[in-house]
């Protein structure tokens, strides 16, 4: 028994002397890498463990809803939301997670920088359209019905890539905001979208290269991608049918295929007082046939063009961080330049009548790069127009800024005769192509208040009311073709100007 206990005591001292001795032995530490932060490009920005590459992660998360369109973008003027019936929506809702990615990385050419801009975006539905069913139509939403097995999923919202660019030695290659835009596109003061009179900040494929020639005086020339961002319609009258006549499409639609880029070149002045910018474009519009084979030809490709002025003053004696942003634009065969990508390019606005023996009223209209008919040449569209609004703070919450926009589009004497003789033909114009033009106006005023209880947190109400000012002679009427999409019979309709009134309510959070 004692021999037993003899050896546990043992045992116990040489473990514990075993185990003293490994205690002093040294330890290795593991190499732990910490985030340090980039002062070179401003807040917010941190070196990638590992690399002198420096990273900066920003975005915002937004709730919104629109009350009287079908559109969060726009006012209702075309389609189910211009229609002021009961498949119209009172309001539709929308909410975005955006995540943007800033890396830079400096070197003996100079910053390296790449820049990734996503949003994920899920927008409520909406009536869709009518099928062929005579039973109500066969109406049908556009969204995931709650319960259903995509509600709420990635597959009833959408992935919008809005910038994906490299810069490197003054060249900007990739997804970026076109260098013809001003700094504020067209959000001069607001946040409603579908402002005309210059162009918007919706981004383009380009490569560009900017000069920089100090004291705030850069010099931008680029080739930018044109189809999806720059070219609204080409209409091969010859095409144009009652159905899209009587949505204000003018034509068949005849794109051809990309040849060459848009050429855009900006010259710009940044001071501490603001900025001035003058912008001009070149612009090719290339059609397809004039039938539904290649021989039976086509129109020879005609270029177009695009001039902008923009001109922002802050700090105005009104009040502290003040501003006043406004631009103008002129344009020949570019319209995109002044009818930005979030307006309408066809107008089909409903409303009341009193005229005898018309059913509704309806405001109808256009806006085209160019327009032609089989066997004759291009005629390009000229368009004009501004944007601007007036931005005052009244303390470091609150903001309000006052804002218009005005754009007219006028078709040249061919082009009209090409149109008109098409028009009054198919939806039998009581006035005749004397009381035709499809000339027309398009305005939109508006007033936002902005509130930031936080920092980085906006709640805002835009107001915006937009005006159609169509050029069709007074009191003519036109007999439509039953619009079985959005519930409207086939009648005579009074052409009269329309307006239409809508209210986004948004709130968003930055990061």
């Amino acid at each position: 028994m004692k021999l037993t206990k003899s050896l546990i005591l043992g045992s116990a001292a040489m473990f514990v002397g075993a185990g003293a001795q490994a205690a002093d032995l040294p330890m290795k530490a593991k190499a732990i890498e910490y985030v340090k932060i980039c002062s070179l490009y401003g807040a917010g920005f941190y070196y990638i463990p590992g690399t002198d590459t420096c990273l900066k992660l920003s975005g915002y998360v937004r709730a919104e809803t629109l009350m009287g369109s079908n559109s969060i973008f726009n006012t209702a003027n075309n389609g189910i939301g211009a229609a002021h019936n009961r498949l119209s929506n009172y309001y539709t809702s929308r909410s975005r997670a955006d995540l943007a990615m800033d890396t830079r990385t400096a070197t003996e050419y100079g910053v390296v920088r790449t820049y990734a801009d996503l949003a994920f975006t899920w927008t409520a539905g909406g009536y869709a359209g009518a099928g062929t069913s005579a039973v109500n139509g066969s109406t049908s939403y556009n969204g995931n019905a709650v319960g259903t097995s995509g509600s709420g999923s990635i597959t009833g919202g959408s992935l919008g890539i809005y910038y994906a660019f490299i810069q490197f030695a003054g060249f900007t290659i990739g997804r970026a905001q076109s260098q013809f835009s001003s700094p504020w596109t067209n959000y001069p003061g607001n946040n409603f979208d579908g402002l005309p009179g210059g162009a918007g900040w919706d981004a383009v494929n380009q490569f560009a290269y900017t000069a920089d020639f100090g004291q705030g005086i850069t010099f931008s020339v680029s080739a930018e991608d044109q189809v999806v961002r720059y070219t609204t319609n080409i209409w091969n009258v010859s095409g144009a049918t009652a159905a899209g006549l009587a949505t204000g499409a003018y034509g068949a639609g005849d794109i051809g295929a990309v040849r060459t880029p848009d050429l855009v070149a900006a010259l710009r002045v940044d001071q501490a007082w603001g900025l001035v910018q003058a912008s001009v474009a070149a612009h090719d519009n290339h059609t397809g046939y004039y039938g539904v084979d290649e021989t039976t030809g086509h129109p020879a490709d005609k270029w177009g063009w695009a001039g902008q002025l923009a001109l922002s003053v802050k700090n105005i004696p009104t009040g502290a961080g003040d501003t006043i942003n406004i631009q103008g634009v002129y344009t020949n065969g570019a319209s995109g330049y002044n009818f930005q990508p979030y307006t309408s390019y066809t107008y089909a606005m409903y409303g009341g009548t009193g005229l005898p023996g018309a059913y509704q009223s309806i405001g109808l209209a256009g806006v085209s790069d160019s327009v032609f008919v089989a066997g004759s040449g291009q005629e390009l569209t000229t368009t004009y127009g501004f944007n601007g609004a007036y931005t005052h703070n009244w303390n470091p919450q609150w903001n309000t800024a006052v804002y218009g926009a005005w754009a007219a589009v006028r078709y040249n004497n061919t082009a009209k005769g090409y149109i008109c003789g098409a028009f009054t033909a198919t939806l039998a114009l009581s006035s005749g192509v004397a009381g035709c033009n499809p000339d027309f106006n398009y305005g939109v005023v508006g007033v936002i208040t902005r509130w930031t209880p936080v920092k980085n947190l906006t709640f805002s109400a835009d107001l915006a009311y937009s005006m159609l000012d169509q050029k069709y002679a007074s009191g003519s009427t036109v007999t439509l073709p039953v619009q079985a999409g959005i519930a409207k019979p086939g009648a005579t309709y009074q052409l009269k100007d329309q307006n239409s009134l809508v209210l986004l309510l948004r709130a968003q959070r930055s990061w």
